[in-house]
């Protein structure tokens, strides 16, 4: 069984700064791409951005350039840097974990953890 644990929301004024962080715990191989995504109120929940067990990195147009992700493979554990953030930033952000178990792989999800941008 793997648990995944988001932390590091919360509110901020446009223009500042969050960082997110999400880990995983438990008994597993390996994680392939982790991945932030975010869901909007009346919106669907959309990808944020990608990093896969090669070093690979992508992100949706709108947070290119301002959002950051990084990877700490030695403690299980996915982070997502945010700049110069924006109202439009505001969701409930999640991180997704591609896990190789003992006996399968599996996508887990984390609990969500808010993010509010409001001056």
């Amino acid at each position: 069984q793997v648990q995944v644990v988001e932390s590091g929301g919360g509110s901020v004024q446009p223009g500042g700064s969050l960082r997110l962080s999400c880990a995983a715990a438990g008994t597993f191989f390996r994680i392939y791409t982790m991945a932030w995504y975010r869901q909007a109120p009346g919106k669907q929940r959309e990808l944020v951005a990608t990093s896969t067990s090669d070093g690979a990195t992508n992100y949706a147009d709108s947070v290119k350039g301002r959002f950051a992700i990084d990877r700490d493979n030695a403690k299980n554990t996915v982070y997502l840097e945010m700049n110069s953030l924006k109202s439009e930033d505001t969701a409930i952000y999640y991180c997704n974990l591609d896990v190789q178990g003992f006996f399968k792989r599996q996508n887990y999800w984390g609990q969500g953890t808010q993010v509010t941008v409001s001056s």
